[in-house]
């Protein structure tokens, strides 16, 4: 594994050298009055300054801020914290025009209840700007004459006429080892997506090129390690990164939660496409020093329903599966497999966040006790 290198001058935004990106990594420190909420705001506004967003963003477009909404119960650490959305919003819509924060439904999850179970519905009354489910929408092809799984993509239209900015969330993941800026995509095509999860790796790098997000936050002031995306552990874990190389910024999330990022076979995959740089040699760190720095987090390791339904997708019975009504029976399952984990882990993974200063942005109106 290479060495990143990281600079700590963080008066200005930096320009990578020429073959080199860039990557800011700052912790959350509360404001003055120890107000971990303005800390966040300020935080987000800082890390996205020192990755030089406006590099990548074009004065008076139109955005879409693609969150993470992967779950529709409330568990922290496992969807976009609303105030680190708020700090992206209020660092950019003075700059940009129409804003949207979108989302698409899954199998096992509707995007809607995810919104207002997660804080984010309220987050977006607040601030005044539009939520858009993507299932719901017109798509149009996105030819991809090389692609590694499409020769096609579908998009949801409004992500091809708004530059999308990505905000996920720091996580593992029991298929892709980690979830980050690049996977956050996935959720910006149809709601069968997961028939390509035997081909995730080369279907995430197919996905980007299609969407071709512009710039990342990623959320980590509260992650999840474990057996994520959804039945992980939330830790709190003060950063937030940002980049306009989401291929980078995906490589030092992997570096500096434990992982190696060689591991992470999709940033292979998106490098090889042209989308960023998976060299950790190549790579620049403005902010914290994180030279010495790995949170060491828990891997997942795939649940019985996940490896059964990969083993199917492979197989010659992936068509009376999952083309017939067994495959409601499937979904059966698994939601009987989640409501039986939250029941018996929900309330105290949650204590986690909601005794920490973050727990504020819960509360009714979301920024008091």
């Amino acid at each position: 594994m290479g060495m990143l290198k990281t600079t700590t001058n963080n008066q200005q935004p930096t320009t990578a050298p020429a073959g080199r990106s860039l990557v800011s990594v700052c912790d959350v420190v509360p404001d003055g009055k120890g107000d971990y909420h303005q800390g966040v705001l300020d935080t987000v506004a800082s890390a996205m300054e020192l990755a030089g967003w406006r590099g990548f963003i074009t004065s008076g477009a139109d955005i879409s801020l693609k969150v993470n909404l992967g779950w529709d119960v409330f568990m922290p650490g496992s969807v976009t914290s609303p105030w680190v959305l708020e700090g992206v919003v209020r660092t950019i819509r003075d700059y940009v025009g129409r804003i949207y924060v979108v989302e698409s439904d899954q199998v096992l999850v509707s995007a809607d209840k995810a919104l207002q179970c997660s804080g984010i519905g309220e987050m977006c009354r607040r601030l005044g700007v539009e939520w858009a489910n993507m299932s719901r929408l017109q798509e149009k092809a996105v030819a991809l004459e090389d692609g590694y799984v499409f020769k096609e993509v579908m998009v949801p239209e409004i992500l091809l006429r708004t530059e999308v900015i990505t905000i996920p969330v720091i996580k593992s993941h029991n298929k892709t080892v980690i979830t980050g800026s690049l996977k956050n995509q996935w959720g910006c095509i149809g709601k069968l997506r997961h028939n390509y999860h035997p081909v995730v790796h080369q279907a995430i790098a197919d996905v980007n090129r299609a969407v071709q997000p512009r710039f990342a936050v990623m959320d980590g002031t509260i992650g999840m390690e474990g057996n994520a995306p959804k039945s992980g552990r939330p830790r709190i874990v003060n950063l937030v990164l940002a980049s306009g190389d989401l291929v980078a910024l995906d490589t030092v999330q992997a570096v500096i939660t434990g992982f190696d990022p060689a591991a992470v076979k999709h940033l292979g995959f998106c490098s090889m496409a042209g989308l960023g740089v998976n060299d950790p040699e190549r790579i620049v760190i403005k902010g914290r020093d994180i030279d010495s720095f790995n949170l060491n987090f828990a891997p997942a390791v795939d649940n019985l329903v996940s490896k059964v339904e990969v083993m199917l997708r492979s197989s010659i019975w992936r068509r009376l599966v999952f083309d017939t009504g067994l495959f409601d029976f499937f979904c059966w399952g698994a939601n009987v497999w989640y409501a039986i984990w939250l029941a018996l882990h929900g309330r105290s993974l949650r204590r986690i966040v909601m005794d920490s200063p973050y727990g504020r942005q819960w509360c009714s109106d979301g920024s008091e006790d």
